[in-house]
Formats: structure tokens, sequence, C-alpha cells
């Protein structure tokens, strides 16, 4: 499975799965976010600032509340996503939060192909690039749309994270780029009960990938910060030690989750 095609629709079916189950999630929890229209965690809110009037693209946006959020924090959003059961889901959450979020059905690598516009801020959190082979490519696109001196922002699962198993009980793949990683899945990490079970095509990035790449681009990186932290309670064994903040309770603070960047377009 080496092809894009392959990878491609292997994940989108898998994520037409998942968007149904994730949508009718607790973990995600529709009906708390139509009263608030906010998803955003304090991490990326703090990297963001006031985002009144600027112009952001949002990759990988899942069904869309992220992006309904800055939207709802005065911003002109766009959001992609290649899964036509999100957008589908994404448009629905834009009608009944009278949001204006133009959502874009399409692979991150063909966006070139459906938008042709230029942003203040391009903006992708949590989950997203390891679901792409080539970060070369990503940061290109990056690039492509960013106005000159416009901010990239981004917040990712620490690629330490990926090396262990699910339990984490081994470490079980590299850190390094080396493999396609195939997987059958019962669950979503949203629902880990739900009756679905999925087989994805992943990759693991490790650090110097992501920021190599985007200086190849001429992006330069204005703040790297790590996290002994998630914000999200989405992996197997962990712990809520602070409101809003989880570990795998076996590791308690001694291996980083969440990893985030500011980088600017010379």
């Amino acid at each position: 499975m080496n092809s894009s095609k392959e990878y491609i629709e292997v994940n989108k079916v898998a994520w037409n799965k998942k968007a149904e189950v994730n949508y009718n999630s607790k973990f995600y929890d529709v009906e708390t976010f139509l009263k608030t229209k906010n998803s955003l965690n304090k991490i990326e809110l703090d990297l963001l600032g006031d985002v009144s009037k600027k112009k952001i693209l949002h990759l990988q946006c899942h069904f869309g509340m992220d992006s309904i959020s800055l939207a709802n924090r005065g911003a002109h959003v766009t959001a992609v996503d290649f899964s036509e059961q999100a957008i589908d889901k994404a448009n629905n959450l834009n009608e009944l939060t009278n949001s204006n979020v133009n959502f874009i059905c399409c692979d991150v690598y063909e966006l070139p192909n459906f938008l042709n516009e230029k942003f203040d801020i391009v903006f992708t959190t949590y989950g997203t690039i390891g679901w792409l082979p080539d970060l070369e490519k990503w940061a290109e696109i990056i690039r492509h749309y960013l106005n000159p001196k416009g901010k990239f922002i981004f917040v990712e699962f620490h690629p330490v994270v990926w090396m262990f198993d699910n339990d984490f009980n081994e470490v079980f793949y590299s850190y390094f780029n080396v493999e396609n990683i195939i997987e059958t899945i019962s669950g979503t990490y949203a629902d880990k009960q739900a009756k679905i079970t999925t087989e994805t095509i992943s990759w693991n990035h490790p650090l110097t990938d992501v920021i190599s790449n985007l200086l190849k681009q001429k992006i330069e990186i204005k703040s790297f910060l790590e996290y002994d932290y998630s914000p999200y309670n989405c992996f197997n064994d962990m712990e809520e030690f602070e409101k809003g903040k989880f570990r795998v309770k076996k590791f308690g603070n001694k291996i980083p989750l969440v990893y985030s960047l500011v980088a600017e377009k010379n």
C-alpha cells in the first residue's frame, strides 16, 4: 500500500466511519459545543492570540469544531478535510451555529486544485501529520497559502507517543519515519467501545522532519514548545492530574505528549 491512491482511499474509508462515531461521542460533546461555539484549548489559544478579521486556513479540520470556534472569534475561515462524512457534518454544524466557514472536501496535497487564496494564518492541530507521508510536500502547501509574514500555527502529538504500542507497554515503532504503520483498530479514540473496525495507514514524523522541511521553505520558526500533558483523554490508561490536562498514568511527566510551534513565512 505505497501508492498515494491506496493510502488515501484506505484512510478515507476509516475516517468516514470514524466521523459518525466521533460526532456522536461524549468526547466531542457536540451538544455543549453548540452552546459555547468553542472547542479550542489554552495551548492553541495562547499561540493564536487575537484572530479577529484574520484570514485562516485550517488543514485537516475533521468535522470543523475548531474551524467554527475560530470563526466565532472573528476570523474568516476556510477549512479542509478529505472525509466526505466529516465535511457533511461540518457543514451541518456551520448551519446550526450560524457560522460562515468555507469547508472544502479534498486531500491536503490536492488543495491547490480547489483553492486559490492567501491567508494570514495556516492552522493545524492534534493528530494531523501522521496521515501524510511526505512532509516536504506538506511544507510546500503551507508556504503556498501563507501571505508574506503570514504565520503557521501548529500543535501536534509528540512523535515519542507514537513509538509505543496502544497500551504503552513497549516501544513498538521507530521514532523515525522508516515505514508505513498499518493498523487494524476497534473503536475510535473518541469512543473506544464503538462497534467499528478500521484499517489505517500512517507515518511517524520525527521533529527534525517537521522543522527542517519548514525551514527549507523559508518558514522561520519563531517558537517551539513541548508539553508533558495532553489536553485530550485520547490514549489508553490516562489520568487527569489537573483540569483539562491528561498524562499516561504509568509515565507521569516523564515523556512529552504534545508539542507546538509558531513559524513565519519570510
